[in-house]
């Protein structure tokens, strides 16, 4: 799993999904079609608010396996002082991969990066999803049926090898076509509020 870090998202700077649960709950499915391919997986995780310190806006949280990570809650951290001692913290984290032939392809080759971040409003519990997409366009310049390999040029200039592992979609790539990727990953933190102690 890349790093959560890569996302504008200060508890995700310092913590994953695996780290977090004992047994993450993970989901994931892989699909192809002709001339597409495409994997997604989903981990969700929980952790517990283990102790706050406002000053330095610090929280320390308790993993299901009673282990312990702290970290300092950024700016882009709305609402902190309603983070409580006993708060729930829910993790869902997904990370998706598409390819797509373009027959004859007319774009433009290169990379484009996107991304947002939405934050709790003012009042609410902290929390927030942040998302990110990388999308690359490069030209099919060679293809070698045999070692089931095509290879791509991109914007720099390099050529990288793709290792197909099904002889049917090799057979529909040629030389001149192009590839795009297209590389998505979201995060969403969420709190719960502590159960009251029953009298």
């Amino acid at each position: 799993m890349r790093p959560l870090a890569i996302l504008a998202l200060a508890v995700a700077a310092a913590l994953s999904p695996v780290a977090l649960a004992e047994q993450p709950t993970v989901a994931g499915a892989i699909g192809t079609a002709p001339g597409k391919g495409a994997a997604m997986q989903v981990v969700q995780a929980t952790a517990t608010v283990e102790s706050v310190d406002p000053a330095t806006r610090t929280v320390t949280l308790k993993t299901p396996r009673g282990e312990t990570k702290t970290f300092v809650a950024g700016d882009e951290v709305r609402n902190f002082e309603q983070i409580k001692v006993g708060d729930k913290v829910n993790i869902k984290y997904l990370e998706a991969f598409t390819i797509e032939l373009k027959k004859d392809g007319k774009d433009v080759v290169g990379r484009t990066e996107g991304g947002s971040l939405e934050r709790a409003a003012p009042g609410e519990k902290p929390g927030g999803i942040a998302k990110r997409e990388v999308r690359a366009v490069a030209d099919v310049v060679a293809v070698d049926e045999q070692k089931m390999i095509v290879s791509v040029k991109n914007d720099k200039g390099e050529i990288i090898d793709l290792h197909l592992h099904d002889p049917e979609q090799v057979k529909l790539v040629k030389k001149g076509d192009q590839v795009e990727a297209t590389y998505t990953e979201a995060l969403a933190v969420s709190l719960e509020p502590a159960v009251a102690a029953k009298e």
